[in-house]
């Protein structure tokens, strides 16, 4: 395998155009000849196709490593760039298991782009809807191979502890933000779509549900405020969205203005929160779309409490969610720190 892929990039992928591969259908052949060429090797040496697969993913990485070294350690972008995608697209099609490799793939996607939206905005829009968002088409058939990919990505981030930094600030694959998308964080664009298949998934796997520097409410507040424009006739999937929002964190933290209160003179240990609470919120309160417990107007569930220190302490040590299983509690109380129930 190595010595084909040797050869062929000699021989035959430096002489493509370098545009050659910007066309989704372009990248869908090449990622069809290597299907081919991973069967062959792996029946021809009588390998299994997941080492197989990983030595072509190796020679691809080794080969855009190159290119980038004699660039300076720049990208060259264009055919040498889409190579790690063609990657990308055979490990999820082999299903490779080898997370360093896979890792490896993702760290060098990210040193090149700065983010992973051509993983994530497939399975949150669908195949195309990125051409119109970002200028390129997904290369995953349809939504639910892109959702399958993610997660695929997802899991292999998750075991290889994978972190990544922009100037003082650390992410995690699951929140680097999506360049498309105003640099939103997964998980805030996907409450926006009112997805909430997807915000479960994300949910699942430890995405932070956090106030942005770009953005001035949290993700919860902002669902808040798009069920206020209904009118009390509320959307399933919007509703949806905020109880799964409600399960992943302690309590509602809304956005306080203090100064629009500075005449009332109010104490110093004044709960602002409740006083947000009724003001803005007071008709969703009433049809109990919050639970007053999570909104400043009660204290908190003990057990849900909790569930949130528990699935912190997993989220700390990249146990998200594959780790729920192994502790020794009973499997309602696991389904509950899943987020399944509430």
């Amino acid at each position: 395998m190595d010595t084909f892929m040797e050869f062929y990039f000699d021989e035959v992928f430096n002489n493509l155009d370098r545009d050659c591969l910007s066309e989704r259908f372009k990248r869908r052949e090449l990622v069809e000849y290597f299907n081919s060429v991973i069967a062959g090797c792996a029946k021809g040496q009588e390998k299994t196709d997941d080492a197989t697969c990983k030595n072509f993913v190796l020679s691809a990485l080794r080969y855009h490593n190159s290119c980038k070294s004699n660039n300076g350690d720049v990208c060259l972008m264009g055919k040498y760039h889409n190579l790690l995608y063609i990657a990308m697209k055979l490990a999820f099609d082999w299903s490779l298991q080898d997370n360093g490799v896979v890792a490896a793939l993702l760290d060098e996607m990210y040193f090149c782009e700065k983010t992973f939206e051509r993983i994530f905005l497939g399975a949150i829009f669908g195949t195309s809807a990125p051409h119109f968002l970002a200028g390129w088409k997904s290369d995953f058939i349809d939504k639910e191979e892109n959702i399958h990919a993610l997660v695929f990505f997802l899991d292999h981030a998750t075991n290889a502890n994978l972190e990544y930094k922009e100037g003082d600030k650390t992410y995690r694959f699951i929140d680097v933000p999506l360049e498309s998308c105003g640099m939103a964080s997964p998980v805030r664009v996907v409450i926006q779509m009112g997805a909430a298949e997807m915000l479960m998934i994300l949910l699942r796997f430890g995405a932070r549900i956090t106030v942005q520097d770009n953005i001035a409410t949290n993700p919860v507040e902002s669902i808040l405020d798009r069920l206020k424009e209904y009118n009390r006739k509320y959307p399933y999937e919007l509703v949806t969205c905020l109880k799964l929002a409600l399960r992943a964190v302690p309590h509602v933290n809304f956005t306080v203005n203090k100064k629009q209160y500075q005449d009332l003179e109010l104490p110093d240990d004044y709960n602002y929160q409740r006083k947000v609470a009724l003001e803005k919120y007071g008709e969703i309160l009433q049809d109990h779309l919050v639970p007053t417990s999570r909104c400043g107007l009660k204290p908190v569930e003990l057990k849900h409490l909790c569930r949130c220190q528990v699935r912190q302490m997993l989220w700390s040590n990249f146990e998200l969610p594959f780790g729920i299983p192994k502790l020794p509690i009973p499997v309602s109380l696991q389904r509950y720190l899943d987020l399944f129930e509430d």
